[in-house]
């Protein structure tokens, strides 16, 4: 079942970054699919770390049109970026559950920010059917959860980059992408972050795509954080998406991806986002979102 680990769990329940309302309730769906139960029944403890809660759209202020709710997704990041690294400092793995994915602005910062005084680096695996590569002005939505590997890249609004970038594009694979903007393409060429789009995995199959990728993650770095963006996967079997679009992953192809996280032994923190209950059917992609955080932490069919 895998060795031991401690896990915190942190609950993000943020709306604002996305275009399309009900990602807030993503962490209430998994709790009913029963996560902290599967992962406890798989040898591991579960620590509750805490809930952050976004304002309510009626109630904030949307702010700029390129930046929208600027000041709610920086202060939800900041509090984000708080929890992740109290569980590091506990000696615990991280698990964020999501929200949307505006909230990977605060949590792979944090873990970059954990390893930093080690003078070590990490790596990053972005599973999504986007890049999440916009940029203030290259975004058609001014939908900040579209920018948040810009972002952690070092690219952007500055309340958000901080000055600096996270991670280094060397290390920084996108999995899964079938959906990308013009100016995404172009960052993406600049700074030479590897994209795996579905039509190459299609092509290679999934399990030599996630190998490099992994390659790239663990190449002079402490580990990898593993983001996982529910609408990888086809909305055939994950209908309950923040942002769906057709032809994505397949629910075994979800695990491999998982599996071989869990297996490369260097998976330092992860995330799952972008459930979106409002439109699941009976709670089935919260209990596929169960399973794949299972794969990740070590669950195996034999």
């Amino acid at each position: 079942m895998g060795n031991h680990r401690d896990i915190a769990l942190i609950s993000v329940s943020i709306d604002l970054g996305a275009g399309r309302r009900g990602v807030d309730m993503g962490p209430s769906a998994l709790r009913i699919a029963g996560i902290s139960r599967e992962i406890e029944a798989m040898g591991h403890s579960v620590t509750e770390l805490g809930t952050l809660t976004a304002g309510g759209l009626e109630t904030t202020e949307a702010g700029e049109s390129e930046l929208r709710f600027l000041d709610e997704v920086a202060h939800v990041a900041e509090g984000t970026h708080a929890l992740v690294g109290q569980s590091l400092d506990r000696g615990c793995t991280p698990l964020v559950l999501g929200g949307d994915h505006s909230l990977s602005i605060g949590s792979v910062a944090a873990v970059a920010d954990h390893y930093r005084p080690q003078e070590a680096s990490i790596g990053v695996i972005w599973v999504d059917a986007h890049a999440d590569m916009n940029r203030p002005h290259t975004s058609p939505s001014g939908n900040i959860h579209g920018m948040s590997l810009a972002v952690l890249l070092g690219h952007g609004e500055p309340r958000l980059t901080r000055g600096r970038a996270s991670v280094r594009a060397e290390n920084t694979s996108v999995l899964g992408a079938r959906s990308l903007d013009a100016g995404e393409k172009r960052l993406i060429r600049e700074l030479g972050v590897r994209v795996f789009t579905m039509s190459e995995i299609d092509e290679r199959g999934v399990a030599p795509c996630m190998d490099e990728a992994l390659e790239r993650a663990n190449a002079g770095t402490a580990g990898f954080h593993l983001s996982f963006d529910l609408d990888a996967l086809d909305p055939r079997i994950a209908p309950g998406v923040g942002t769906p679009v057709r032809g994505g992953l397949t629910y075994r192809e979800g695990h491999l991806v998982c599996e071989k996280a869990s297996r490369s032994g260097t998976l330092v923190s992860l995330e799952l986002v972008e459930l979106n209950p409002v439109l699941d059917d009976r709670n089935q992609t919260a209990q596929l979102g169960v399973g794949l955080v299972a794969s990740a932490l070590g669950a195996t069919i034999l």
